[in-house]
């Protein structure tokens, strides 16, 4: 077969998995842009929304907390081997897949798979089940921090010490912790800090076990109900919204962690701690869970398999150059998730110095 016939066979090809199923409006026609013809879908008003958008739906709490703690949990430096081998033998190509694949057939992340062959559109119907928990716990998360957003315009913040009308009388402030002889005989009587009462006591109000549910908190319910009307509103318009509010939802997250980046690294201890960050330990690699700890962190940092970054690229035009873009991306993320890790353990190893503890016992306490 010459390269003409071979060419002309990929057109083909192309226009037949484009037509309408029995019973189906012919859609969207990504062969019509590619005739010259104008798209029947939205399209980003420019590439800086695509990037954008795609940049503020996978770098997050994965990136800023979770890569730098299993990256110290898991042999520090060491953790970069099987992190990378992951990276680019799955997460890079399986990422510029789903992209390319919602750009090739300018559909979302269940149609797509229909276009493709009609027997993978459960595959389509999987990704959205899974997005759709994904979505109904995070937004939980967002709850909470806009709770935090308005508890903190306060003079005293509520959990800086003791004597709220939520603290036990277990209640030991930061400034005790500084004699560790003191500390350590208050911890072998089940002390706590203020700050683990706040979270405990006041805004999860948590009960004595799964059998009592316990009353609504309103205040928490009204801010999970803001974090929702604002959600809505940030896509209620499809790309004409969404390419506008990515340039401060994406944008704000970098400028947040470059100032904390600066701040933490002047601060007192805070060698020690990127040391403890980075320090490797080679024999770590030989056990299998780093290895699996490396491959779900680049599937969730990554946000793959759940179908959203092939809708993002379905408002791609059909001849966009998606690969250099996806390349880019995957070094903001990858380095976004590394740079996290100086500006998170640069405040730990202030912390553990002014308690006068061992890193490793703040870093685990900011996990749990």
């Amino acid at each position: 077969m010459s390269n003409k016939e071979k060419l002309q066979y990929l057109k083909d090809f192309h226009k037949d998995i484009m037509k309408p199923f029995p019973g189906k409006s012919p859609g969207t026609r990504p062969e019509d842009e590619a005739d010259g013809k104008p798209p029947q879908r939205e399209k980003w008003a420019s590439k800086i929304d695509f990037l954008l958008s795609v940049a503020g739906g996978f770098i997050g709490l994965g990136n800023v907390w979770r890569f730098p703690y299993l990256c110290y949990k898991n042999g520090g430096g060491a953790f970069l081997i099987p992190y990378f081998i992951f990276l680019f033998g799955g997460g890079l190509p399986v990422f510029f897949l789903e992209v390319v694949l919602g750009q090739f057939t300018s559909e979302g992340g269940i149609t797509c798979w229909e276009k493709i062959c009609p027997i993978f559109t459960g595959i389509g119907y999987a990704s959205i089940v899974i997005v759709s928990l994904l979505n109904v716990y995070y937004i939980v998360i967002l709850a909470w921090g806009v709770y935090y957003l308005f508890q903190s315009f306060q003079s005293q913040l509520p959990w800086a010490l003791c004597h709220q009308a939520w603290n036990t009388p277990n209640c030991v402030e930061d400034t005790m912790r500084k004699n560790w002889t003191m500390w350590m005989s208050l911890n072998s009587t089940n002390f706590t800090s203020p700050v683990t009462e706040f979270w405990e006591y006041k805004v999860l109000s948590l009960s004595k076990g799964i059998d009592d549910v316990g009353v609504v908190k309103w205040d928490l319910a009204l801010c999970l109900l803001l974090t929702w009307v604002i959600c809505f509103f940030c896509i209620w318009k499809g790309v004409r919204s969404t390419g506008k509010v990515v340039y401060f939802t994406a944008t704000f997250p970098f400028i947040m962690l470059l100032v904390l980046l600066i701040r933490g690294v002047t601060l007192p201890g805070a060698a020690e701690g990127i040391k403890f960050y980075l320090y490797p330990d080679i024999e770590r690699l030989a056990d299998p869970q780093v290895w699996i700890d490396a491959g779900t962190q680049i599937f969730f940092s990554y946000a793959i398999c759940l179908g959203a970054m092939t809708s993002l690229g379905s408002y791609n035009k059909y001849k966009y150059n998606c690969y250099r873009d996806c390349l880019l991306l995957g070094c903001l993320n990858s380095g976004t998730s590394f740079v996290s890790g100086f500006a998170i353990f640069s405040v730990l190893g202030f912390m553990a110095q002014e308690q006068g503890v061992d890193i490793a016992d703040v870093a685990e306490s900011g996990t749990v």
